[in-house]
């Protein structure tokens, strides 16, 4: 029978998720998804020195706001638990004394200072030192001593780590769903450390203790992971479990193609490379956020989806339960996806004029100032969508709705403004000012029908009108536009801009 599809996302508290991380979530939640099983959160926080406060938190809030919703994790809880490595730090030390008894690990009582000797001492002879078979036995380790050295230096207290025995001469293989079969030579794997001298367990350890524990059967994760695999396999097979099976995702592309896309890019390229804003210990600002630079959750999931996968179709357009069922691992290609953030910014747009305006504005309010009612933003939503990319462009794009323009396209007035249209400008003003529905389509009509009777020109006419009431030709239908700013407000600009016209095109026939 087989095993219920059982998958872990397992971050580690040493700084903010970035959207690497949040797509390794993305594509373990889908396949727990599609094939009915459960999606673990597992926080790997063994590595107290480097540990960040509040990255945990920020985790989850990262994950809640993209819509990945975990089965069982902290906070959380679930048949599996703690959730935490940290709260499980009784659990790791017998997989390691097994390990030793088996022959495959053994007791290094090096110290760093000893081991840093050892390293300058390789980069002065031109190469790196390694910990491996080729020095082992001749540095302070438990495979050079008796038993009762052994004993005497553990009970003295003796600070020690506990490392893996890799054997020489042989060949480590696997099949992985993205990369067929990998094989490494144990000649090129050193002997890492599983246990550390404080008595934690190292990723290596602790991660495939973990997976076997709460029953992971698929793992799920970075293409960086891929060089640690072959010391997981070995310790799998030395323990006698059953192994996971692994899919090691391609690396996110810097915009340009080359190299792996880094935290520093954010401030390079000018786009945000975490879902959320990260502020550092001070409170300040460090890294921009998807989130805060005004994308709608689910535009970034589907622009995450399609890097490194592809459902082989021309559809581009996914919501979560869409992904869902058309996710397969053996649709993620091996080579690296290039993280094009004009293409983000795409399928925000897209997702955005998708969006109902009333609830698109509830997603926009933040942007706004807390003086601004939801029916504006609803407006404003439904006026600017098809225009603006982000959701922080609205406020940006609409300021002409809450007040009048201070500054005005002239070089336009001088070409289309001619003063013997005043007149019929203005009588369009009062006939806008008799309607009683004053609807953009009722708008439309009455200036539309002056326009044609007086046998003017719809070019020298729309742009004064736009112009006066926005300052500029860009922007949503002028008659919509009008119908928003109400009678009053739209009488005032006109009369304000006809005046200013004015004085453009005398200046330019005295030059003249």
């Amino acid at each position: 029978m087989a095993r219920k599809v059982r998958v872990r996302f397992a971050p580690s508290p040493t700084g903010p998720l970035n959207v690497g991380g949040l797509r390794t979530a993305l594509y373990d939640y889908l396949f727990a998804k599609k094939h009915g099983g459960d999606f673990v959160l597992r926080i790997e926080d063994t590595d107290r020195l480097r540990e960040v406060p509040g990255t945990e938190a920020y985790i989850l809030e990262a994950l809640a706001w993209a819509g990945i919703s975990p089965d069982e994790g902290p906070r959380i809880g679930g048949d599996y638990g703690p959730y935490r490595q940290s709260e499980r730090a009784d659990l790791y030390q017998k997989y390691a004394d097994q390990l030793i008894a088996k022959g495959k690990a053994y007791y290094a009582f090096d110290t760093p200072e000893s081991l840093d000797e050892l390293r300058a001492k390789a980069e002065k002879d031109g190469g790196s030192f390694r910990y491996d078979h080729s020095v082992r036995e001749g540095l302070d380790t438990s495979l050079s001593m008796s038993n009762e050295a052994l004993n005497e230096r553990l009970s003295s207290g003796d600070p020690y780590t506990i490392r893996l025995k890799i054997m020489e001469g042989s060949t480590i293989s696997f099949d992985d769903t993205v990369r067929d079969q990998v094989s490494f030579s144990t000649d090129q794997m050193d002997d890492k450390i599983i246990m550390k001298a404080d008595g934690m367990p190292t990723y290596h350890l602790a991660n495939i203790v973990d997976d076997h524990l709460m029953e992971i059967t698929h793992v799920i994760r970075g293409e960086e992971w891929l060089s640690s695999t072959p010391h997981h396999v070995f310790m799998y097979d030395a323990l006698g479990w059953e192994m996971p099976i692994f899919s090691h995702l391609p690396l996110i592309l810097k915009p340009v193609g080359k190299g792996k896309l880094s935290k520093r890019d954010s401030a390079k390229f000018g786009f945000p490379v975490f879902p959320l804003d990260w502020h550092n210990a001070d409170g300040a600002l460090e890294f921009d956020g998807f989130r805060e630079a005004g994308f709608i959750p689910q535009a970034v999931i589907n622009f995450l989806a399609f890097l490194g996968w592809n459902p082989g179709t021309e559809q581009e357009m996914f919501d979560l339960p869409a992904l869902v069922q058309a996710f397969s691992l053996d649709k993620i290609g091996k080579s690296g996806a290039r993280f094009d953030f004009d293409k983000a910014k795409w399928f925000n747009q897209q997702y955005m004029i998708q969006m109902a305006d009333e609830d698109l504005a509830i997603e926009a309010k933040a942007f706004f100032d807390d003086s601004v009612c939801h029916d504006k933003i609803v407006t404003i939503c439904k006026l600017f969508k098809e225009r603006v990319y982000s959701l922080k462009e609205l406020p940006e794009v609409s300021t002409y709705l809450f007040s009048a323009p201070t500054k005005y396209d002239e070089k336009t007035i001088r070409k289309r403004y001619k003063i013997e249209n005043k007149a019929a400008i203005q009588e369009m003003i009062s006939s806008l000012n008799t309607l009683v529905s004053f609807e953009a389509d009722t708008i439309q009509n009455t200036i539309k029908g002056k326009i044609e009777a007086e046998e003017l020109k719809f070019g020298e006419i729309l742009p004064v009108f736009r112009i006066a009431l926005t300052g500029t030709l860009k922007g949503p239908d002028i008659f919509e536009v009008i119908a928003v700013l109400g009678k009053g407000e739209m009488t005032a600009r006109m009369h304000a801009g006809l005046d200013l016209f004015d004085a453009i095109w005398k200046a330019k026939h005295e030059q003249a």
